[in-house]
């Protein structure tokens, strides 16, 4: 009872800070107004004892914060010292009109493109808000307080003669050109590709002044395409020469004096399953029949923390980068190739430290016993999915028995997962075959089949099971040890309410009362549009309702997952939240006390950043080969999938390959299209065609923009 009841409470923190936020937007609409709290707990539609005894407790929180003020007993108005001037990040829409993310406030606060003052996309900003004319509040850019970034990438446009040049940015995160004297332009000439640094932007000045830092390449080329991508996102494709020979002198040896710290399963049948091209081998399974009849598993993930010391230069700069970055032909490493490739990596026939999760397992797949602790593998078999796969579907091979022990196993786990409320989004990558050149000759789409799910399953319960021993101890009740997890907030009520509503009109029902209902509802739409016209469309619509998962040292639990614990242990070698892990895992099982949780969350909030970083780096290396290989195609007709819907056009995915181009309003001729946000969808005002996210169309490929990493399609009749 301890345990729920304690879980209950964290779970309420996290209640209590989102509906502050919606309190604020509440009172916000009508600032000068004062609300009493059943007023308030009307206007965000909290009207059960229960839930305004929530509303209760929030005001509280929000009185302590000095985001409102008590006027007299009971009674509250917003904060007006607070509400003149604001502080947030800025986000630019494409037509320069931007958004403030204000912390505590539900909706973000809209900029005009006129107000935005010399602010770039991501920079922290001081605002002044105030009502336009009756309508919702709008702000506008008093000052920068701290630029996100002051590096960008761009071509130089120098005319000779001049003893200046301006760089034209990729990305129109910058609204206007970078002046650069020709003093520092730094060896680069008119159409190179560069990294410019902004150095000053004088009060009234159009343009900000920089100097050049790099000279990239000609503009279109694949290195520079490639090192342009690298630059923009701030990615070191190089390590610092110091952290390189910290790392090779690294002792490579596997000494008896450590085996003897550790359980040397040595012996014990182990292998790995990984993609053919794989180069780092974070983990390893293992197995062997008890007497008893009972089956003992073990995950076993590199020791990374064995070598990757705190306070040493390689902790410093894997920290840095908190994560390997793959773009489509490379990978940007997290540590160096002499540990990423060689001394953690689980190769075959190599002994080889390690940190294991065993598990005792009977028949059914249920844990009887379980083991954390470090440990000395070796690997007797490198398996290819392929290979395990095969393994699977005939029955026959090397090792077929076993891996087929832990195939059924999986399965189970898999189907009382689901069963538990996990959500089984299982949409397919895409890959390229590559020529020697590195260029894209042949699209392909990775599919997840039994044997990626076996290792996804047995992943999946070390991730949680260390999450749990942590967080719960060998009681099962809440220890409040800090840790970091890997959490996933339930999805938006407004984005789920539209996506029941959305649904509809096919004929789809969605129950949403609750979180299991919801689930239940998403798995089985999600199964019920397989095959179908609508699948893309709503599978994308089903994904955009969900939360984006991050790094915390709260455990609200991972609702995509169903799991109240969570964390990310099984990869170290590539993210440095599972070395975090790790190291908090072995102190805890040394008996230590519970360390700084601001600390740890500092570094989660780093980890979930450089994440996310990574990820749009690896989605515009993505986009730049696909357009690459449709350059191919200029002209050719294809059948494709409206796959977004905006203002000003529709994105249409070519669902063999996986590219996706732009259809522009304005190049439709055969009508005015206006926009239609509810519905995703433009209409014609006066034959009333209609073009709806999900919908099939035939495009023509008319131009490939390797630069802007972008597609323009033409609609075909």
């Amino acid at each position: 009872m301890a345990k729920k009841s304690k879980f209950i409470s964290q779970k309420n923190n996290h209640k209590l800070q989102e509906l502050g936020r919606k309190i604020l937007a509440f009172m916000n609409g009508q600032s000068d107004k004062i609300y009493n709290y059943k007023q308030i707990a009307d206007g965000v539609d909290h009207k059960n004892p229960r839930q305004r005894e929530l509303v209760i407790q929030s005001i509280h929180r929000l009185l302590a914060e000095d985001r409102i003020k008590e006027v007299e007993k009971g009674k509250y108005i917003i904060n007006l010292e607070i509400k003149g001037t604001l502080t947030g990040i800025i986000d630019f829409s494409q037509n320069g009109n931007a958004y403030v993310d204000v912390e505590g406030l539900e909706e973000d606060i809209f900029i005009h493109s006129k107000n935005v003052k010399d602010a770039l996309q991501g920079d922290k900003v001081l605002i002044v808000t105030y009502h336009y004319k009756g309508r919702r509040m709008e702000g506008s850019v008093l000052e920068v307080i701290e630029r996100n970034k002051t590096e960008f990438v761009g071509t130089l446009d120098y005319i000779r003669h001049k003893d200046f040049g301006f760089v034209v940015c990729d990305r129109k995160v910058i609204n206007t050109d970078i002046f650069v004297r020709k003093e520092n332009f730094n060896g680069a000439t008119h159409g190179d590709k560069v990294v410019v640094k902004m150095q000053d932007w004088k009060a009234g000045e159009k343009n900000p002044e920089g100097e050049i830092l790099q000279v990239l390449g000609t503009p279109g080329e694949h290195e520079t395409e490639i090192h342009s991508i690298l630059a923009e996102y701030g990615l070191p494709y190089h390590f610092p020469e110091e952290v390189e020979k910290e790392a090779d002198a690294i002792d490579r040896e596997i000494r008896e004096e450590e085996v003897a710290k550790r359980w040397d399963m040595r012996q014990t049948l182990t292998f790995t399953i990984d993609p053919k091209d794989a180069k780092d081998f974070d983990d390893a399974l293992s197995l062997r029949k008890l007497d008893n009849g009972n089956w003992e598993i073990g995950v076993h993930i590199a020791d990374v923390s064995h070598y990757v010391r705190p306070g040493t230069l390689l902790d410093e700069e894997a920290y840095q980068r908190a994560t390997s970055v793959y773009l489509v032909d490379r990978v940007v490493p997290m540590l160096p190739e002499v540990l990423s490739n060689g001394v953690c990596s689980l190769r075959p026939n190599e002994d080889k430290y390690t940190f294991s999760a065993v598990f005792e397992m009977d028949e059914k797949a249920r844990i009887l016993k379980q083991w954390f602790g470090r440990t000395v593998t070796h690997s007797d078999r490198r398996f290819t999915y392929e290979e395990a796969q095969e393994r699977i579907e005939s029955g026959e091979g090397d090792l077929a028995e076993e891996i087929l022990v832990l195939d059924r196993l999986a399965k189970i786990l898999r189907d009382e997962r689901i069963k538990n409320g996990a959500i089984t989004f299982d949409r397919s990558e895409v890959r390229f075959n590559l020529d020697e050149n590195n260029d894209p000759i042949g699209v392909y789409f990775k599919i997840s089949k039994d044997s990626n799910h076996l290792i996804e399953e047995f992943m999946l319960l070390a991730n949680r099971k260390v999450s749990e021993y942590v967080s719960l101890g060998r009681k099962s009740e809440p220890t409040q040890n800090t840790f970091i997890y890997r959490v996933h907030d339930d999805p938006d009520p407004a984005k789920l309410e539209s996506l029941k509503e959305f649904v509809g009109t096919f004929g789809y029902k969605m129950n949403i009362s609750n979180t299991k209902n919801t689930t239940q509802s998403i798995n089985k739409l999600l199964k019920d549009v397989k095959g179908k016209g609508e699948e893309n469309m709503i599978e994308t619509l089903a994904m955009r309702s969900m939360s984006k998962a991050v790094y915390s040292t709260d455990p609200i639990g991972h609702y995509g997952l169903g799991f109240e614990y969570y964390s990310h242990f099984t990869s170290p070698i590539r993210r440095y939240p599972d070395l975090i892990a790790h190291r908090l895992l072995q102190h805890y099982l040394d008996g230590g006390k519970s360390p700084n949780k601001a600390e740890v969350e500092e570094q989660s909030k780093h980890c979930s950043a450089m994440e996310r970083l990574a990820s749009d780096a690896e989605r515009d290396s993505i986009k730049y080969m696909q357009v690459k290989f449709m350059d191919k195609h200029i002209g050719e007709i294809f059948e494709g999938v409206i796959s977004g819907v905006a203002e000003f056009g529709f994105w249409v995915e070519i669902p063999e390959n996986g590219a996706e181009g732009l259809i522009k309003l304005r190049d439709l001729t055969d009508d005015s299209y206006l926009y239609d946000a509810k519905n995703h969808a433009v209409f014609g005002t006066r034959h009333g065609k209609q073009f709806q996210l999900g919908d099939t169309v035939k495009i023509k490929v008319m131009k490939a923009n390797l630069i802007q990493k972008q597609l323009d399609f033409k609609i075909v009749e």
